[in-house]
């Protein structure tokens, strides 16, 4: 399947981007890494006028640790360059436990943070070939007003499948916006509309353009774990991360997210105050994955079923527990 034709532009700041985002709206579609996306437009899911590369720009690029602490990630920063920051792992190991499972590492050199952020649903229905999905009538979410994976619904169910959003809501991680207004900061937990074909609460003249971690949580002990079916490869189906502050007692602070298994990567509120003054042991994570396999949602908008997703969900939430105590 080839490319449908575009015109590509190369803004070098992010004054010029915003300006271009603008005239162009939603003809435009921004140009990162470009793993997920080109391969998109070979299906004809997107067949815009405009490519926007915006690798030029330097200054959405690296890893810096301001003087207040915390760390500040450019949105175009490599996960690859993340998997392998020092700083990263030191300091907010479960981001470096989610980073270093995308995909395979020829992928996280060319993939970027704010990519993997920004990462379209998916569903069985959704992501197949323009062929395959016109004998099916399409979908709700792209091209048609029939859900394939709930009947008569209005919502789109397709599933958020990025690996790093879930760490961020751990993290309480907060994103810059840039826009014709100027910058503004959204914390990553009101960023999706858990709506999977309106997935983000961004507009079509706005670009995310860095992320960053608080020093609060800092050192905090961090897991990741997630299935798919080729090891190498694949997007999540369940993904679980788990992000604990911890030192030689109780557990002082904690927070649990999910991916995968909704149209939106979510946190699970209760986790927290199931992990806060206990002891990291067998009991605590089995009540951490009953929390969590509550929060889930899966329907089928993968070749698993949704019962097994769920289950993987409680399974995975409480090994990802126990493994932040090795």
């Amino acid at each position: 399947m080839s490319l449908p034709a575009f015109k590509l532009l190369r803004p070098r700041t992010i004054d010029e981007a915003v300006s271009l985002l603008g005239q162009h709206g939603n003809a435009l579609q921004i140009l990162a890494g470009g793993t997920d996306l080109l391969p998109s437009m070979r299906q004809r899911l997107f067949a815009p006028a405009c490519l926007m590369d915006i690798r030029g720009i330097e200054e959405i690029s690296g890893i810096r640790q301001p003087q207040g602490g915390g760390a500040e990630i450019g949105a175009l920063t490599s996960l690859s360059a993340i998997e392998d920051s020092e700083y990263i792992r030191r300091n907010y190991r479960v981001l470096h436990e989610a980073v270093k499972t995308v995909a395979s590492p020829i992928l996280r050199n060319m993939g970027t943070l704010g990519g993997n952020i920004c990462l379209d649903t998916r569903c069985v229905w959704y992501n197949q070939s323009l062929q395959w999905r016109r004998s099916c009538g399409f979908c709700i979410k792209k091209d048609g007003d029939l859900c394939h994976v709930a009947p008569g619904g209005k919502k789109c169910w397709a599933a958020f499948s990025g690996d790093t959003p879930p760490a961020l809501l751990c993290l309480g991680a907060e994103l810059e916006v840039a826009g014709p207004n100027g910058l503004r900061r959204v914390a990553i937990k009101d960023f999706y509309t858990n709506i999977g074909d309106a997935r983000m609460k961004l507009a079509h003249n706005e670009m995310v353009t860095r992320v960053f971690l608080p020093e609060s949580s800092a050192g905090w002990k961090g897991s990741y774990m997630k299935l798919r079916i080729r090891g190498s490869i694949d997007y999540p189906l369940a993904g679980v991360a788990v992000a604990i502050k911890q030192n030689g007692g109780p557990i002082e602070a904690g927070r649990v997210a999910i991916t995968a298994v909704n149209p939106a990567p979510l946190l699970v509120p209760a986790a927290e105050y199931a992990l806060v003054g206990e002891n990291i042991d067998d009991t605590t994570a089995r009540v951490v994955g009953e929390l969590a396999s509550k929060v889930a949602k899966p329907l089928t908008t993968s070749a698993l079923t949704p019962e097994y997703r769920r289950e993987v969900i409680k399974v995975y939430a409480k090994r990802a527990v126990l493994a932040v105590a090795r």
